[in-house]
Formats: C-alpha cells, sequence, structure tokens
C-alpha cells in the first residue's frame, strides 16, 4: 500500500502541488486560494518553479535595468518610438482584437485596454514591418526581446490584480505617452512604479501586479517580453525551445489575413463555452463554483484512481 503512494501518477501529483503552492506563497501579494486554485498560474507552476530556481537575477519583483544593458537602444530612441507609436494611435491601429483570437490578454478589452502587436516570439507581424519599420528594427536587433507591442491604458481605467502564466520572460516597459503623473502607475507585489515619458520599467509579471491611469491622459508605452536569464546554458536552451514552439503559438493578428497561432485558433473556439460559464456564474455563483471544483476534483480523482487500479 504504501509503495503504492510512490507511483509515478502520486509522484507527479505531489510535484504539482509543492510547485503550485511555491508559486502562490511566492511573494508579498497573494491571490485568494479558489482563484489561485483556477488559475492559469497554477497550471504551468512546474516550468515556472524551474525557472525561478535557475535564473540568473534577483528574486524581485521589480529588477534593476542595470542588469540588461542590450536594452539601451530602446531608451536611447524612445522618441523616434514614441512617433511610430503616436501615428498608429492617430490612425485608431491601436485597438482590441477584433475577434475573440488574443487568449493572452482578452481579459483587458473590457477595461478599455488596447494593443498593437510588433512581434511575437520570433516573427514581426507585417503591418508592423509596414506601418513602424523602425520600431520594429529596434526591437529585432535585440536577440532576447522576444515580444514587443505598443500598448495603450486608456484615462479611468484599471487592470485588476492578476500575475502572468508563463514565468520564462520578464516584462519591459518604456513610457512613450504618459500622464507623467504618480496617479499612472502598476504595482507589483506591493511595489509602486510610475510610468513616465522616455522611462524604462523592468518587472517580473509573474509576481501579482495592478495597473491604474486615475488621470485624463491617455498612456502608451512600449510592451516588451524578454527572456529571463539563466545561469546555466541548458536551461536556456530548454527556456527559448518553448518559447519558440509553445508561446509563440499564442501569436495573433494586427489586421485580417494575418497570422493566428494554434493556441488563439483553439481559444476562438472555446470562447463560447467561456461565454456560457459566465452565464451560469451571472445567473448563481455557487453553482459555478460548485461546478468548477468540481471538475478540478474529479481530474485529481482520476488521476488518484489511475494509481490505485
Amino acid at each position: 500500500m504504501v509503495a503504492r503512494l510512490f507511483a509515478p501518477q502520486f509522484v507527479i501529483l505531489y510535484l504539482f502541488a509543492a510547485s503550485a503552492a511555491w508559486v502562490h506563497f511566492r511573494g508579498k501579494v497573494k491571490l485568494r486560494l479558489g482563484r489561485q486554485l483556477a488559475d492559469h498560474s497554477t497550471w504551468l507552476a512546474p516550468y515556472n518553479v524551474l525557472m525561478y530556481m535557475f535564473q540568473a537575477v534577483p528574486n524581485k519583483p521589480v529588477l534593476s535595468l542595470d542588469n540588461f544593458p542590450e536594452l539601451g537602444p530602446l531608451r536611447d530612441n524612445w522618441q523616434t518610438i514614441r512617433e511610430e507609436a503616436l501615428n498608429l494611435f492617430d490612425e485608431g491601429r491601436i485597438k482590441a482584437a477584433a475577434n475573440n483570437n488574443d487568449w493572452g490578454f482578452y481579459s483587458f478589452f473590457k477595461s478599455g485596454w488596447k494593443r498593437f502587436y510588433l512581434k511575437w516570439y520570433e516573427d514581426a507581424l507585417p503591418s508592423a514591418r509596414t506601418l513602424c519599420p523602425k520600431t520594429v528594427a529596434l526591437v529585432s536587433s535585440i536577440p532576447n526581446v522576444h515580444g514587443a507591442m505598443f500598448a495603450m491604458l486608456p484615462p479611468g481605467a484599471k487592470l485588476g490584480a492578476h500575475r502572468d502564466p508563463f514565468a520564462g520572460s520578464l516584462r519591459y516597459h518604456l513610457g512613450l505617452v504618459t500622464p507623467n503623473s504618480d496617479k499612472c502607475f502598476i504595482i507589483v507585489d506591493g511595489e509602486k512604479c510610475v510610468w513616465r515619458d522616455g522611462e524604462a520599467i523592468m518587472f517580473d509579471e509573474t509576481y501579482i501586479h495592478t495597473a491604474e491611469n486615475a488621470t485624463d491622459v491617455n498612456r502608451i508605452i512600449l510592451f516588451c517580453d524578454v527572456e529571463r536569464p539563466m545561469k546555466y546554458g541548458f536551461m536556456t536552451a530548454i527556456n527559448r525551445w518553448v518559447s519558440h514552439h509553445i508561446v509563440k503559438a499564442s501569436a495573433t493578428q494586427n489586421m485580417e489575413g494575418e497570422h493566428v497561432g494554434v493556441l488563439n485558433k483553439v481559444f476562438g473556439k472555446l470562447y463560447e463555452v467561456h461565454l456560457a460559464s459566465r452565464k451560469v456564474k451571472e445567473w448563481n455563483r455557487r453553482v459555478y463554483y460548485a461546478l468548477k471544483y468540481s471538475l478540478m476534483i474529479g481530474i485529481v480523482g482520476l488521476i488518484v484512481f489511475s494509481a490505485w487500479r
């Protein structure tokens, strides 16, 4: 009987639970336990813990840009980047997804948050090459910038507390058009950072963070996913493989006809299920959570049953 407790299914379950606990208790700010159990960061916890164990940067929510000298050209050319961003904004091209094909950021759109992708895990978008060639050339000249976009947060908007699911990257924000006010800010694990024109912030997006623009001025930034530095070459190789073969599959489009990755194609199909679940939640929250947690318990139960057969 004791031997069965060490069956492969149970060992995997133990490692998964330990990783999920690490993710939940990392940092000062935490999600409610019920929300954390269903959060996408829980499902990626084993991979993320590997990233934390072997990272070559301090285990801190906000990081010094001195650790990333290769990003200097972005800050040095912020006015050039700003000019192209403003042209896109004036033309109405910084916008929410037209279709349900942006799984990574779909929950932000209801706040008024908008974006225009420049590149996503290797490939620059054709529309970006045409409409903002100078910015695309800059971000493409830095190999560890895997993803980049212009992101707009309108006056009065707020992004609720969340953590990003993938720890293979760190997040870089460069202020382009900001209120230059303490009322327009991001808080990462309790540490407040203010966006200002021409100034950059580097933070670990897998800590709980929230953002707010409590001014009457739009905020536009250059938003980049930067490869998380690793201590060992083999971990860097693993992270790059995952980034270029899995995360890349979450690519989406600025315009009709551009490539949409398989993950976002699947998300588009599943979005109807998501909408149905929201209707159940609006109708009766108790029923919604009972169904949600029953499904999770059922999955764990199947794993346990398979080990005890």
